[in-house]
């Protein structure tokens, strides 16, 4: 079976950015459906997971969290199970054949390495949590299990692009009274409302905190309907669920 894998040039550890393409679910989310909580047939589900997982680093256990929109990050040191997933939105380990995964819909995957530490991250970034600074609690407990900021490489994953998400204009005076530079991030769509550019923005946060190598992969998650899931798209579509993408990222055995 083969998987849609986006790949970072920078990264320099095993990760991928997966795609739809691929996996065993079927309906509105066919393809390589990973999210625990869409819906999906759970068995369906887990084949995806355990399909992305061996793609990456094969037969390797699987760390993911409940993820909640917030800027909290986590150490992990093992697999975690469904039901015992913490909730959080960034996970970090300094373990050898671990992967850590995040799933997406339209919000940005983050993955970071620090390849000479031995340190790696994976974080969701939606406008909640890139807001909040997960990002930086992300590279915060990196730093704690010995990385460092300027050696640290990061990758920005598919997802939703400036020209797809429009927003009201309550968000664009919020995060303007966060910082009036985000300004940069902000443009009129077609319709005159707002629309922001969260791959920007993460891609600054990520700069902002130091780390000198970023690479963003600039695929729009909406417009790109047959490689990738959304959640915007299926909210337009009036769909009953929607998919979700897994990013993996880990340190060789």
């Amino acid at each position: 079976m083969t998987l849609d894998i986006v790949r970072s040039g920078s990264i320099g550890v095993p990760h991928g950015f997966l795609g739809r393409r691929g996996g065993v679910s079927a309906g509105v989310v066919a393809g390589l459906n990973c999210g625990l909580g869409s819906g999906d047939d759970r068995e369906a589900v887990e084949t995806n997971r355990r399909l992305a997982a061996d793609a990456i680093i094969p037969d390797a256990p699987l760390a993911s969290v409940h993820q909640i929109h917030s800027p909290i990050a986590v150490m992990v040191t093992e697999a975690t199970q469904h039901d015992e997933r913490p909730r959080a939105d960034a996970l970090v380990t300094d373990r050898p054949g671990l992967l850590l995964g995040v799933v997406t819909a339209d919000c940005a995957p983050v993955l970071l390495a620090d390849q000479e530490a031995g340190v790696v991250g994976a974080a969701h970034a939606g406008w909640r949590g890139a807001t909040a600074g997960v990002t930086d609690q992300a590279i915060a407990a990196m730093i704690s299990l010995g990385a460092r900021v300027e050696r640290i490489a990061a990758a920005v994953g598919p997802c939703i692009a400036k020209a797809s998400y429009e927003v009201d204009h309550d968000f664009a005076e919020r995060i303007l009274a966060d910082d009036d530079g985000n300004e940069r991030f902000l443009g009129e769509g077609p319709g005159g409302k707002p629309h922001f550019d969260l791959e920007a923005y993460v891609v600054a946060r990520l700069a902002a905190a130091g780390v000198r190598k970023v690479e963003a992969m600039g695929l729009d998650t909406y417009a790109l309907e047959g490689r990738f899931y959304s959640y915007r798209r299926a909210t337009h579509r009036n769909e009953p669920t929607y998919g979700r993408q897994l990013s993996l990222n880990g340190l060789s055995r």
